[in-house]
């Protein structure tokens, strides 16, 4: 009697051990399907997160457009435009003047039995802003630019067309020349084209000889159309904002306000006896 005690205890414990073995089994099998989820997330948000992003174009330098008819010196319009209707100009009509400007000047300068010299002078703005589908507001205002001189060299009725850069007018220009009859008189034409940024600029000055007036040498027209048009061009890059003014500020005062900071922690530490 005595006997048998042990021998049932160990049948016991030889029942119990494949219980043992199918808990442990679960217990495997319930970990490695949350490790698969675990895998399968972080594959999934490693793929999201490779995704590439669109690069951004860059900033359109000016924001706004000078007057018009206020972007060349009333010096320059009386030395051009003699005797000029109106001094002030006439502006050219626009749905949105921050995009879009013109203005013209004429007049006839009457000399007598000399004759009349006769002289037109108009300038154009159009800018350009930075935009995520059709580009930068430069690469914008450079295929304008392009499109502006050979619009010009193409004028109807033009003469002797001919093209050449024009140095030191913006970061880039075309000066453009050519003769054109019309009311019985022959006209010289020069026309500036340029760019400053997103902006382009189109100068244009001509004039023409009347009742026995010699005709007016290209060279002086020439002349004429770049002053304007150096004048015009700095007219945007003075009035249009391009923030560089307020950014020297920022910098100005965090300079100052650094300086303080310093002061106030010199003051704040104790000195040594």
């Amino acid at each position: 009697m005595h006997r048998s005690a042990p021998r049932l205890s160990r049948i016991l414990a030889c029942a119990a051990v494949p219980v043992m073995l199918v808990a442990v089994g679960c217990s495997s099998d319930s970990g490695s399907g949350s490790d698969g989820k675990k895998d399968a997330g972080s594959s999934s948000s490693g793929t999201a997160g490779t995704k590439p992003s669109e690069p951004t174009v860059e900033p359109a330098k000016f924001d706004d457009l000078p007057d018009p008819c206020g972007s060349i010196g009333m010096k320059t319009i009386e030395e051009l435009v003699p005797e000029a209707k109106k001094k002030g100009g006439t502006a050219g009509g626009s749905s949105d003047l921050s995009v879009r400007s013109s203005c013209s000047w004429n007049g006839l300068d009457d000399q007598g039995v000399k004759g009349s010299q006769y002289r037109w002078m108009d300038v154009g703005f159009t800018r350009f802003d930075s935009d995520q589908s059709l580009g930068s507001g430069a690469e914008r205002a450079t295929e304008d630019y392009a499109k502006q001189v050979t619009k010009t060299k193409a004028s109807e009725g033009a003469e002797k067309v001919a093209a050449e850069p024009a140095a030191g007018i913006g970061d880039q220009a075309t000066l453009v020349t050519y003769g054109l009859s019309k009311t019985d008189e022959d006209f010289v034409y020069a026309t500036v084209v340029a760019r400053t940024g997103n902006v382009v600029v189109t100068l244009t000055y001509n004039g023409a000889g009347y009742a026995g007036a010699k005709t007016p040498s290209s060279s002086d027209i020439v002349k004429g159309a770049q002053k304007a048009a150096k004048e015009a061009v700095a007219a945007v890059e003075k009035t249009a904002g391009s923030g560089g003014a307020d950014e020297d500020a920022d910098k100005d005062t965090g300079k100052d306000a650094d300086k303080d900071a310093d002061k106030s922690e010199s003051s704040a530490k104790p000195k040594s006896s």
